[in-house]
């Protein structure tokens, strides 16, 4: 049976754990050629991929690295043809006024300027060859107040506004730029706060505020990046798609008082 990326040779960044590697494995699984990439130089992903992966050490945020990694995509696997821009930082929950020009500098170089770096550099190769597809990581943040850090914040609203002004200005390349907006997932940078919860046996209070009433697992991300990816998606561009058990619907409230009382 084919697999929906069959023959498609695809870039992870931000695969070293969490949503990216469980993309990676996604796309590998459903026939891609993976350069998985990661600032930290051993990737554990490509080894369990195999074959069918590469794995790079690079920083998302560093034009020269985005551009290696395009290159070392053409070299190993003949070309590019979808590109998840995943990497990112969360720099804390300071409030504005404990942050600092260099945090806000640091946060918007790797979560913004990360993902246009991969819409330039990959969209210049993609048009070449016919099209493809580019997904860039936003959040749930990035939509409304409340869900992360200022800065953290600020940088994803603008990637959920970059995709839509990439899709623009690619008109006619047959390219589509997609963002999916997670909301809460259990990954690396919030395992602090599933750590905290469970040390205080709160954990079922973990995603208490949506609609399904719990965290996600970076698997129903993957399995978001990987439609995105596919031709399933063909008409869809220029999207933010949410993927937060419905938080980010309504204002918080009182379940209590507004929840189903009856079948």
């Amino acid at each position: 049976m084919a697999g929906r990326l069959d023959g498609k040779v695809a870039i992870v960044t931000g695969a070293g754990s969490g949503i990216g590697r469980a993309s990676a494995q996604a796309f590998a699984d459903e026939g891609a050629k993976v350069v998985c990439s990661d600032l930290s130089g051993h990737i554990e992903t490509a080894e369990m991929i195999g074959e069918a992966a590469v794995a790079v050490e690079a920083d998302a945020g560093a034009d020269s690295d985005v551009q290696d990694l395009i290159q070392t995509a053409i070299e190993k696997f003949g070309g590019l043809d979808i590109f998840f821009a995943n990497a990112g930082v969360s720099g804390g929950l300071a409030s504005l006024f404990e942050q600092t020009p260099e945090d806000w500098q640091e946060i918007l170089r790797v979560n913004l300027i990360g993902p246009f770096l991969a819409i330039k550099h990959a969209a210049a190769v993609m048009e070449k060859n016919g099209g493809g597809s580019i997904i860039c990581t936003a959040s749930v943040a990035g939509i409304r107040a409340g869900a992360g850090g200022p800065a953290y914040s600020a940088s994803k609203a603008g990637v959920i506004n970059l995709v839509k002004v990439a899709a623009t200005q690619l008109c006619g390349a047959n390219i589509r730029v997609n963002a999916i907006c997670p909301g809460l997932i259990e990954t690396g940078m919030t395992r602090p706060l599933y750590d905290m919860a469970r040390a205080a046996g709160k954990e079922e209070r973990i995603g208490h505020l949506n609609p399904l009433r719990r965290g996600g697992v970076p698997a129903e991300i993957a399995n978001a990046a990987l439609f995105l990816a596919s031709d399933e998606s063909s008409y869809v561009n220029g999207h933010a798609l949410v993927v937060d058990g419905g938080l980010s619907v309504s204002h918080p409230f009182n379940s209590q008082e507004f929840g189903r009382t009856s079948v």
